[in-house]
């Protein structure tokens, strides 16, 4: 099963950042290496966001670190699409209403992923069985 990077899991890898440990990195490359993994569309918007809000510093301008990002290998971009949005609309059980989570969530339930993440939330949400997760 392919992996879906969140977010914050992409920076801290593109980032060289201390909150993705050794371990987590471990098992994350091997899961790449393994089944290959994926980048939402959803998950540039939000850098770009958090980058324009000055709540995130970049090595590289947003555009330069997304390519940056694609140039992983055996990483591919999942685009938007609307059975995804429909998704992300009527998650069921209990999710909060971060637009970019519900998108990651839905995203890996529609396309049979595990999302790699660390966020709380969406831990607990897995909990659930609604959503499979490779918590780092």
């Amino acid at each position: 099963m392919r992996v879906l990077i969140d977010t914050h899991v992409l920076i801290w890898l593109l980032e060289g950042r201390p909150e993705l440990p050794a371990a987590s990195l471990a098992v994350l490359e091997r899961e790449i290496g393994l089944h290959g993994a994926a980048v939402s569309a959803m998950s540039f918007w939000e850098v770009a966001m958090l980058a324009k809000r000055g709540r995130i510093a970049l090595l590289r301008p947003v555009a330069a670190w997304r390519q940056a990002a694609l140039g992983l290998p055996r990483v591919v971009e999942v685009p938007l699409a609307g059975e995804v949005a429909v998704e992300a609309a009527q998650l069921p059980g209990e999710f909060h209403a971060d637009p970019a989570d519900r998108f990651l969530v839905a995203t890996a339930r529609v396309l049979g992923m595990r999302l790699a993440t660390r966020d709380g939330r969406i831990l607990d949400y897995a909990r659930s069985g609604l959503v499979q997760v490779l918590p780092v």
